[in-house]
């Protein structure tokens, strides 16, 4: 009778670390950061041509609450309504596309449903909150601004904080936290904590020489977080490509 030789069984520090490594791979197939990054930047630097083509000055009567109550007050509108919500439920739409489509070539699962959700919900409710603020027209100079029942001076800090909450920092910036969450990024939650702190905290104003009265008036606002977005975009990107070389 002879002696058979069987191989041992790994430990259970062998085991866990194959596993460790198996998870690894996974979130990494599971990744692709770069690209909602990509339509939300190009999305960002879009809204400056919007501004551009959709820029209007006029001058009104200022309310006797106005300190320049009696002369004529500057008034500047831009933008469009439409551009920010279909804009930005299109990017989420072909975000999920692209995440699913990859699960599938990949044959690994997209935990990218989080993300979607709760950038679809977050744009329906700065969606609403803009309606409501406007639905009896822009604010005259002087005038209150009705944020869900709140008198707001336009003027005051509470007010532009909120108005910048309620902006692209609750739409863009929110659901990239998830974002960085599902994904396991350490990278992206930087990204994006410098993204939202860009939204948040108010740039001293004409600090790029741009007067508020000129049509590019929109360049600093939407040039400097779009920028920010497609270089994280380009960083994601060219990091994927690294480790698909690692692998093959």
């Amino acid at each position: 009778m002879t002696d058979a030789s069987v191989p041992s069984p790994d430990t259970p520090q062998q085991v866990l670390a194959g596993l460790g490594d198996l998870t690894r791979r996974v979130r990494s197939a599971q990744r692709g950061a770069w690209f909602p990054l990509l339509l939300l930047g190009a999305l960002t630097l879009g809204g400056i041509l919007v501004s551009r083509f959709t820029f209007k000055v006029e001058t009104v009567p200022c309310t006797a609450t106005d300190p320049a109550a009696g002369t004529g007050c500057t008034l500047v509108t831009q933008g469009s309504p439409v551009y920010w919500p279909i804009g930005l439920a299109l990017a989420y739409a072909a975000t999920a596309f692209f995440y699913i489509r990859r699960s599938r070539n990949r044959g690994v699962g997209t935990p990218v449903r989080p993300y979607i959700l709760t950038g679809i919900v977050l744009v329906g409710l700065v969606t609403a909150t803009a309606i409501w603020s406007l639905r009896h027209g822009m604010p005259q100079p002087g005038e209150q601004l009705d944020f869900w029942g709140l008198r707001l001076d336009p003027t005051s800090g509470v007010a532009m904080f909120l108005h910048r909450l309620a902006g692209n920092a609750a739409a863009v910036g929110l659901p990239l936290l998830v974002l960085s969450w599902v994904e396991r990024s350490r990278a992206l939650l930087l990204l994006t904590a410098v993204y939202l702190a860009i939204e948040l905290v108010p740039l001293t104003t004409g600090w790029s020489g741009i007067p508020f009265t000129s049509p590019w008036s929109a360049v600093p606002r939407f040039g400097v977080p779009g920028v920010l977005l497609l270089l994280g975009a380009l960083g994601f990107g060219l990091a994927e490509l690294s480790r698909r070389r690692d692998v093959s």
